[in-house]
């Protein structure tokens, strides 16, 4: 990836763009940055740096600085063009309240399901954005299954689905510097090269840059002798609700994450940790929908753009905006991601709902297990897993599984010393018999 061009400044084009003047009217921004807009053709009238210059004076109206400075001491800021405004809106709609919330996540019989899923997309693919060579079909089976990891690609896997679920326990905490070590040392335990640089900052003998895969370096981070007074105004910033200029809630969690991955104050699991705060200051704003939402899964089908965001900040006078588009863009993605996952589990829900009418002695989760069943015929269940999908004790899991294997529905084995369930051959034939 190439860095971008640094956009001119302001300061420098007020002395070299001759005869400028504002339009009088506002002229159309979908926020590019210089190292694009330079191509395209300025509205007439207007040269290249007179139109940078006519937009740069547009999006400074309602520019907010915040504490966080670059190596330089020179302050961040964003400002809130309308589709931010818009997407901010939506968010929260539908991500804070409970009206128009898909029934099955508001539904204490079949909400853990999907939280679960949630923990373990996030899991996996925050990974895969850092370097986590396994295929999410291997991982959910991990996660599920509750085998040790094989290497290190699972055991980072592992360690993130252990943190998220740490983030919901912690939610309710302020943001403490102890935190997000925590954070930290969950998300890197037993992954990194140097084992005791988990839930500490990197020392000045350890240069940390962020590169591209060509070697390029991209992002140089402040030197380590300013962390700890870093993360402390990072925190400080975090835990401010009523703070002048306000904040909106969803900015100030974009923020901290574009804050960490800045700093990068760690020697490994900066984008991790970033992405663990977004969530903290999410679910801390009780925007409670994200327990059920992964960003990652968004950010890994177009890297370069989440990548891109970053570089684009950095060349345009710590102009926060950039990230703060790309972000809200990620989050609708992912909210409705959600929505077409709900809605096609929903619909295979009632294709099952009548092989499953007749048999409502079982519970929803055997019944989910059975309609898994249906689709994977091929599964082997256990125990610790079924426990681990509907987040359950081992005994009623236990009772599940064995329930099935009494109804014929299920055949019970063994796998070393631990019990296992197939579902048996003829299962739809079997739910069929029920019907009549």
């Amino acid at each position: 990836m190439r860095v971008p061009e640094n956009a001119p400044s302001v300061e420098d084009l007020q002395k070299t763009v001759r005869r400028w003047r504002l339009p009088p009217f506002l002229l159309a921004d979908d926020y590019r940055h210089w190292d694009e807009l330079k191509y395209r053709t300025p509205p007439a009238g207007l040269t290249h740096e007179g139109w940078w210059l006519a937009l740069k004076y547009q999006r400074m109206v309602g520019w907010k600085s915040i504490p966080l400075k670059d190596k330089r001491g020179c302050s961040f800021g964003f400002s809130i063009p309308d589709r931010i405004s818009k997407q901010l809106h939506g968010i929260d709609l539908g991500a804070g309240g409970r009206i128009g919330m898909p029934e099955p996540v508001t539904n204490p019989e079949t909400r853990d399901q999907y939280l679960i899923r949630s923990l373990m997309e996030e899991a996996i693919t925050s990974s895969q954005l850092e370097g986590a060579v396994t295929t999410r079909e291997v991982a959910t089976a991990m996660l599920r299954s509750g085998r040790k990891p094989k290497d290190r690609s699972e055991k980072m896997i592992l360690n993130n689905y252990r943190a998220m679920r740490l983030i919901r326990e912690v939610k309710d905490r302020p943001l403490t510097p102890e935190l997000v070590f925590e954070i930290h040392r969950a998300i890197t335990e037993g992954t990194l090269d140097k084992p005791d640089a988990a839930g500490r900052f990197r020392r000045t003998d350890e240069l940390v840059t962020v590169e591209d895969d060509a070697g390029e370096i991209m992002h140089l981070p402040p030197a380590a002798d300013e962390l700890t007074e870093r993360l402390q105004a990072m925190c400080e910033f975090a835990n401010e609700k009523d703070s002048e200029p306000f904040v909106h809630p969803v900015i100030r969690a974009m923020i901290l994450h574009f804050w960490l991955a800045y700093d990068h104050p760690f020697l490994d699991g900066n984008g991790r940790t970033a992405r663990a705060l977004f969530y903290w200051a999410m679910l801390h704003s009780d925007y409670w929908l994200f327990e059920f939402i992964s960003i990652s899964d968004v950010l890994k089908r177009a890297p370069a753009k989440y990548y891109k965001a970053f570089l684009h900040t950095e060349t345009d006078g710590n102009d926060l905006t950039y990230f703060l588009l790309h972000q809200s863009d990620v989050i609708r993605k992912a909210i409705e991601s959600l929505h077409e996952y709900i809605a096609r589990k929903t619909r295979e829900a009632r294709e099952n709902q009548s092989r499953l009418r007749d048999m409502r002695h079982l519970n929803h989760r055997q019944q989910t297990l059975v309609g898994h069943a249906l689709r994977h015929p091929g599964t082997v269940y256990t125990i610790e897993g079924h426990q681990r999908s509907h987040d359950t004790a081992y005994n009623t899991a236990r009772t599940d599984l064995l329930g099935l294997a009494d109804q014929g529905l299920f055949l019970k084995g063994q796998s070393g010393k631990k019990m296992v369930f197939h579902p048996t051959s003829d299962l739809e034939t079997t739910l069929r018999k029920s019907d009549t």
